[in-house]
């Protein structure tokens, strides 16, 4: 459909400008006269054009953020509640919108229902901003009437997936950092520390311990290859990056993240407590379960896991038990099973999910505050070992030259 760039009186008299689409422009003005809008030009565009001359340049273009979104959300329900009609509550949204690239999300949605496109449809529009979970959510709110009630669940859901990942974030944060300067450690010694030791030990001429032999040898190492190492770890982080942004490669390396020792168990549960949250609102909301699996699976962050939903929804569409498919998928533990059997047979599998999310939630929040006691063993053990060696590489030879100066006196 074309576009029209407008320009126009609103009531007070002001000069208004913008772009709508519109078969005719006709339509345009039909649309402006509507909006109490008096049309002074209208004219066929392209959006590009009417843009600023250095808008194509912009190095750091705006992006929709996930707390955008959210008060998107928010806002739309208070508003529809409040019985404020759609177009104006996007208008005043669009306006009171500080990202510009979230202004202009919004404008092209209420474009797009001025042009009598349902509002699922504009929204998907726009695919990078609202997901498919979303978008089902607000067709169920279309055909349901309840698109109020819909941006409420939505925002639940949505401040929901912010926690926790903001939860699992800093769960990771601190044993990364940890380990990052454990590392810095090492690498300092060996380029600044150890070689000082070893023209002391030279100048003895003794016979060294063979833990110092392999100390001073590897610290030899990194200072003469110093330059290449700095550059393999630098080509392994790009050549990490490169195969995690496959699809083969993202799948892997999920599916070894939820192995990992300690914080496994956290993104797992985070995982599925993200899963079973968007099934029951999905399934509450009336999505069919088919279609429910499928949309909770890209909510859940984790292509692992998300691979083993969408088998799920294969089997189901096969005829097979929602439990069934979850013992299949081998991702729920017996008591997650068990509330799912129960739940299937007394037809109220909306509520178990949603205990079962609740259940994964707690229990990812005793991970994260217990997430220092596991930790600190783990820490404790590394640092003896890393005092251990150079003790054992630098002290030794040092008693053992001085005892052979006292045996000389």
């Amino acid at each position: 459909m074309p576009s029209f760039a407008y320009k126009g009186r609103n009531a007070g008299g002001q000069l208004v400008e913008g772009v709508l689409e519109g078969a005719t422009p006709g339509t345009v003005a039909e649309l402006l006269l509507g909006r109490g809008v008096v049309p002074v030009e209208i004219r066929e565009t392209r959006k590009a054009a009417i843009a600023s001359p250095g808008a194509g340049i912009t190095l750091f273009k705006p992006k929709v953020g996930h707390i955008d979104l959210l008060l998107f959300s928010r806002q739309m329900h208070t508003l529809l509640k409040a019985g404020v009609p759609i177009m104006r509550a996007l208008m005043g949204l669009q306006e009171s919108a500080i990202n510009p690239a979230m202004k202009s999300v919004i404008q092209d949605v209420r474009e797009g229902l001025e042009a009598g496109r349902e509002l699922s449809v504009a929204l998907a529009r726009h695919p990078r901003v609202f997901t498919p979970f979303y978008i089902s959510m607000i067709r169920v709110g279309e055909s349901t009437g309840l698109l109020d009630e819909i941006f409420l669940r939505l925002f639940e859901h949505l401040e929901f997936e912010r926690y926790m990942r903001e939860q699992v974030k800093s769960a990771l944060r601190y044993p990364m950092f940890v380990v990052i300067a454990m590392a810095i450690a090492i690498v300092v010694i060996n380029i600044f520390v150890i070689p000082a030791f070893a023209r002391v030990f030279q100048g003895f001429g003794a016979e060294l311990p063979l833990m110092t032999r392999i100390l001073i040898g590897f610290s030899d190492f990194m200072v003469a290859w110093w330059p290449l190492m700095l550059l393999a770890v630098v080509g392994a982080v790009v050549a990490f990056r490169a195969w995690v942004a496959t699809v083969p490669g993202r799948y892997q390396w999920e599916a070894i993240t939820l192995r990992l020792p300690i914080a496994g168990k956290i993104v797992s549960k985070a995982a599925l407590a993200r899963f079973a949250r968007s099934f029951a609102l999905g399934t509450r909301s009336g999505v069919p379960v088919m279609l429910a699996l499928s949309n909770s699976a890209q909510t859940v962050d984790n292509a692992f896991i998300a691979r083993r939903i969408e088998a799920m929804r294969e089997n189901v569409e096969r005829g097979e038990s929602v439990l069934r498919a979850a013992i299949s998928s081998g991702i729920f533990t017996p008591v997650v099973l068990q509330m799912v059997a129960v739940g299937e047979e007394s037809g109220a599998l909306d509520d178990m999910m949603e205990e079962i999310g609740q259940m994964y939630q707690q229990e990812v929040e005793y991970e994260l505050k217990t997430l220092g006691q596991q930790i600190e063993p783990i820490l404790i053990v590394s640092l003896g070992v890393l005092v251990l060696i150079l003790a054992l590489g630098v002290f030794l030879p040092m008693w053992d030259l001085g005892k052979v100066a006292m045996g000389r006196k």
